[in-house]
């Protein structure tokens, strides 16, 4: 047993845990070359560890060559995974709390210029100019306030896949919906497994940017609309997806509308 991992276990003093600590609170348990943890205690478990476990398999063991897009990278657990395999990786997230968290985490693992962390809203990603093989947009969705236009944005990132994670409402029901419907037959829509979206406008689990909850049926039709189909749905609440078709066929007048309506939530110059 290495001197400093017997040290944390026998001393929770330790230096590393007096930063751990100063970091707190920890949302992402990240395992440290001692044996530490960010967040041992979690209320979820092993998290996201559990998660990545179950679409680890879904990717090349090797992935040198590859970029890719951590969106909302919270303390960075899904970069340093992609990076151990040789990505080139970019995280991004709005909060600075998780961003220090990702900094000191990349530092202790030893990552160097195969990581990099930056302050960025899904909103301004369009803005990179840049394309990358596999986007992560995992636990994001339900916490915006303009989900489709995010959904839009991020489907012209990748080259590969995207790995998609929301919350759901409960019930796998697929109703295959007509291509074209009368005002008078809003009746489907109350019928089970037609695409849908509940809108929270309270807390949901204390957290006020907890917005929607898509039923299945809605998560692939919103998929689908945005250009993408799911190929793989490894877990419960994440599907994985490629690109089928640019969005809409007036996609130039589409990407415009988006850009208006960033600078219209003042997310652009």
């Amino acid at each position: 047993m290495p001197a400093n991992l017997e040290t944390y276990l026998n001393d929770p003093s330790s230096p590393i845990e007096e930063e751990i600590a100063r970091l707190s609170p920890w949302f992402h348990n990240l395992h440290l070359p001692d044996g530490a943890q960010t967040a041992r205690n979690h209320p979820l478990g092993d998290f996201p560890r559990f998660k990545w476990l179950k679409i680890a398999h879904l990717f090349p063991q090797d992935l040198t060559d590859h970029t890719v897009l951590d969106i909302g990278c919270n303390a960075g657990f899904y970069s340093f995974e992609f990076a151990a395999r040789g990505a080139q990786v970019l995280g991004v997230d709005v909060d600075p709390h998780y961003l220090r968290q990702a900094e000191w985490g990349k530092n202790q693992l030893g990552f160097g210029d195969s990581i990099s962390f930056k302050p960025a809203h899904v909103y301004e990603l369009g803005s990179l100019h840049k394309k990358f093989n596999i986007v992560l947009f995992m636990g994001l969705f339900y916490h915006l306030r303009y989900p489709l236009l995010a959904l839009d944005i991020v489907a012209n990132l990748f080259t590969d896949t995207m790995v998609f994670q929301t919350l759901t409402m409960p019930g796998d029901e697929i109703l295959e919906t007509p291509d074209e419907i009368t005002i008078d037959d809003r009746n489907l829509m109350i019928e089970s497994g037609w695409p849908k979206m509940a809108f929270i406008e309270n807390k949901l689990e204390g957290d006020p940017t907890n917005w929607w909850a898509p039923n299945h049926s809605g998560v692939l039709a919103m998929l689908r609309s945005s250009g993408l189909e799911v190929f793989a749905k490894p877990a419960h609440e994440i599907y994985l997806c490629r690109k089928t078709q640019p969005i809409l066929d007036h996609m130039h007048e589409y990407e415009s509308g988006i850009e208006a309506a960033c600078k219209a939530i003042h997310l652009t110059d």
